[in-house]
């Protein structure tokens, strides 16, 4: 019997390239108003806590206010959404499009209790910016901790 030596650098290409495959067909999408098939995008978001609020910024170009549903509770955000695909080829010419379309839902959870009746948006240049003010009880939350 002959011994062979490992080499697992071919084998980890292999999975990775298997992995790629694999998130390429959970991310991909239909064009022209047909359903997903699977996650169209999600946005991808900052949060920054505060004394007296928190402020998240989403990332969502190509899209206008109006196309954006907001919802706050005290422990979290959703957001929703669609990115509508259009269409410009012109007799019978193609295109190629790396874009994202369809529905998208993110719901995110706070760190800290807000004051849902009192949040602010702002959407510019594909940027959502809402300022959420923290629940008064959570801003004065400071525990005396005794060490014995």
């Amino acid at each position: 019997m002959a011994l062979v030596r490992w080499q697992p650098f071919p084998e980890l290409d292999t999975l990775q390239q298997r992995m790629n495959r694999l998130f390429d067909e959970l991310t991909a999408t239909t064009h022209g108003g047909g359903d997903s098939a699977g996650i169209t995008f999600v946005p991808p978001v900052e949060m920054e806590q505060t004394d007296d609020s928190i402020h998240l910024r989403l990332e969502i170009p190509g899209m206008e206010a109006k196309d954006l549903d907001v919802q706050v509770t005290a422990e979290s955000v959703a957001i929703s959404g669609e990115r509508r695909w259009e269409s410009q080829s012109e007799n019978g010419g193609w295109s190629r499009t790396e874009f994202r379309y369809g529905k998208f839902e993110r719901v995110i959870p706070l760190p800290a209790r807000v004051e849902n009746t009192q949040a602010q948006a702002e959407y510019q240049d594909g940027i959502l910016n809402l300022t959420l003010p923290k629940v008064e009880d959570e801003k004065e939350k400071s525990v005396k901790v005794n060490i014995g």
